[in-house]
């Protein structure tokens, strides 16, 4: 595997590559991520993988600083799976001068992840831009636990005219259906005992729809509160429809469930499709 973090020279190296996949990560790889790459191997010649942990998609009073870095650790998992190339730039490299030059985005990342999160999907968009226009990938894979995420960086893809083909992985769960994420090692044992009751309370929802029920918000409110009356602090449990992210009606097919909540300090997402 070759390690760049210089532009030029990143460049250089892929010129010649006939066809390029791209996967962008903050690093602290697990599973989930690596399952990623396994799919990637599978679509291209060539395999890149992004280390960047983004400071503008982190608000202020989030965790960027205690965000875990393992640039080692990740360096050895990408190497056993024959990754070819490692982009992993400094913020000096990336942002040589105060990124001033920001996506404005449509309505829908202010909904869910973005009412929460304000200006996040402005620093995931932002960045995922100028990753594609420096390795200039055939394929980008992205997975859909961040299933809000895959949709803007779609549209973005759509609407900008790029030509970068965006493929979704599926979600990598424990055992016990928690999506695994690099943030659920600040779960103590108690709260990852508990944290698959996010999971759980999403699988309740679909089996509610699937056999008959449509009166989405208050199946959207049991939720909440159900998660609450566990300890849960829940930022939204939404029903929406797939093609849109917009709040589903009663005669729509194609449908996501998503949730986010905090346990204690910890803010977990996941989500589930469902067709009815």
């Amino acid at each position: 595997m070759k390690i760049f973090d210089d532009i030029a020279a990143l460049r250089e190296n892929l010129e010649s590559k006939q066809t390029i996949v791209f996967i962008p990560t903050m690093g602290n790889l697990h599973a989930g991520h690596l399952t990623l790459i396994k799919q990637a191997k599978q679509l291209a010649d060539h395999v890149v993988v992004s280390i960047f942990v983004n400071r503008l998609q982190f608000l202020p009073h989030e965790d960027f600083d205690r965000y875990p870095r393992t640039f080692e650790n990740d360096c050895k998992l990408l190497t056993g799976l024959n990754v070819n190339t490692l982009f992993a730039p400094s913020e000096k490299i990336l942002f040589p001068t105060k990124q001033e030059f920001l996506l404005a985005l449509p309505p829908v990342a202010d909904t869910l992840e973005g009412e929460f999160r304000p200006g996040f999907f402005r620093g995931v968009a932002t960045i995922v831009l100028k990753l594609f226009n420096i390795i200039q990938p055939n394929l980008a894979v992205f997975g859909k636990k961040d299933y809000q995420q895959l949709y803007i960086v779609r549209e973005m893809v759509k609407q900008l005219n790029l030509p970068v083909e965006v493929i979704a992985g599926e979600t990598v769960r424990a055992p016990d259906g928690l999506a695994l994420s690099s943030r659920n090692q600040y779960l103590n044992k108690a709260q990852r005992e508990e944290a698959c009751n996010l999971f759980q309370t999403l699988v309740q929802i679909r089996h509610e729809i699937t056999s008959g029920r449509r009166d989405y918000l208050i199946l959207q409110e049991t939720a909440i509160k159900s998660l609450a009356k566990r300890g849960w602090k829940v930022d939204y449990i939404q029903i929406q429809k797939r093609s849109s992210l917009m709040p589903a009606h009663i005669d729509d097919n194609d449908l996501v469930i998503l949730g986010a909540a905090w346990l204690d300090k910890t803010r977990l997402i996941d989500n589930l499709e469902l067709s009815v």
